[in-house]
């Protein structure tokens, strides 16, 4: 039996509230995170992603508080990810109510810091957060991005993501900056992309504004979909997502 495609919502957090805009500026508020997980939660979520998106360009760890209150008050499984560097922070968030952790800056400055944490924690903690541009110069045309889209890593993303996933990185949350906000629909080449050099799930990020587009990006290979402002404004709602899925063929819970 096929494994069913989940539906995730995502909370980019920045001081403490959930914030969204497109390709992480102009961000506007979208409310509090805990009253968004909490009615999430009630409306079907399969997981929750809770980014703390300027935790690494301000160079300091994810807000502790906001996570536990977020996991005290939803029971489905939550990812957490924002100036994630090693074993340290893992270890805090998991205490913190995270079920996963998400790395992305910290695991392309220190690659090694995969190899750590899923040596002591389990690869089914880790997941490697992904934030692709297309860049010509690179070999795929896709390109690594850091500090929410700002900064080129140099790196190759089909490279750099099989690389992580043969340290042992568990998943790929894989969001298309390009896309990101714009609600034009999921990168699906990206998507094809990595699914044909990873064998781990692969969560597709970016992009999502009608029902339509979380059936492209499972027809391209995505394990799991996630999006944020379609999700936090009204625009859609999860139950209408997973009957798209379904009605194409898709096993959804």
């Amino acid at each position: 039996m096929s494994i069913a495609i989940r539906v995730i919502p995502c909370l980019d957090v920045h001081d403490g509230r959930v914030v969204k805009g497109v390709n992480f500026r102009n961000l506007r508020d979208a409310g509090d995170p805990v009253d968004l997980a909490t009615a999430y939660g009630a409306e079907g979520a399969d997981e929750l992603v809770f980014l703390d998106i300027s935790a690494s360009s301000e160079g300091r760890a994810t807000t502790d508080d906001t996570v536990r209150r977020t996991a005290e008050t939803v029971f489905i499984p939550l990812c957490v990810g924002g100036g994630v560097r090693g074993v340290a922070d893992v270890d805090r968030l998991l205490r913190t109510g995270a079920d996963k952790v998400g790395i992305n800056t910290g695991a392309i400055a220190r690659p090694q810091a995969i190899d750590e944490i899923v040596d002591r924690f389990g690869n089914q903690v880790l997941v490697l957060s992904l934030d692709v541009r297309r860049e010509a110069g690179q070999p795929s045309g896709f390109g690594v991005t850091t500090h929410g889209g700002r900064t080129s890593a140099g790196l190759d993303a089909i490279e750099w993501v099989k690389q992580a996933c043969d340290r042992g990185a568990g998943e790929v949350l894989l969001n298309s900056m390009d896309a990101d906000g714009t609600t034009d629909g999921f990168d699906l080449e990206i998507i094809e992309a990595v699914k044909q050099v990873v064998d781990v799930p692969v969560i597709a990020s970016g992009g999502a504004g009608a029902v339509q587009h979380f059936v492209d990006a499972a027809r391209a290979g995505a394990d799991a979909v996630l999006a944020a402002s379609v999700f936090h404004y009204g625009r859609l709602r999860i139950a209408e997502v997973k009957q798209a899925l379904a009605r194409a063929g898709f096993p959804v819970r």
